[in-house]
């Protein structure tokens, strides 16, 4: 007979992220994440979970809500800018998702995701780190 696990393992949808985008999920200061609309993200319903991995560490989040857009310009005329990056300005963000993003990639449509934590912030790295990180 196999034992059982302990602690019953929480169903979430994974998703990697960049680093400096998971501390910002991890202190509480982001709360919205996009992503293009492909078949996986169709599934995200609010009250989903949705947990965010990044070089070893991970972050559970609960979905608050799912707004779909066309593109990201339609995204950010509704979306707080400060929600999906509080570092960053409209321009800024907007060209960091387009090297993540090719147009075709964008084609497929926008979703914005409203994100809570499940477990209390993290402590807010320090600044020096918050610049550093991966182009996104």
């Amino acid at each position: 007979m196999t034992a059982r696990p302990a602690e019953p393992a929480v169903r979430a949808h994974e998703m990697g992220i960049y680093t400096r985008y998971f501390d910002l999920i991890a202190t509480g200061r982001k709360t919205t994440e996009i992503r293009v609309n492909d078949s996986s993200r169709r599934k995200i319903k609010p009250g989903s979970l949705i947990r965010f991995r990044c070089q070893g560490e991970q972050v559970l989040t609960r979905v608050t809500r799912v707004n779909r857009y066309t593109g990201f310009e339609e995204m950010f005329n509704h979306e707080p800018i400060a929600s999906v990056n509080p570092l960053a300005t409209r321009a800024e963000q907007l060209a960091n998702i387009r090297q993540i993003y090719p147009p075709e990639r964008e084609a497929l449509g926008v979703v914005a995701i409203g994100i809570e934590l499940v477990d209390p912030p993290l402590p807010d790295p320090p600044a020096d780190l918050l610049s550093q990180g991966h182009p996104a």
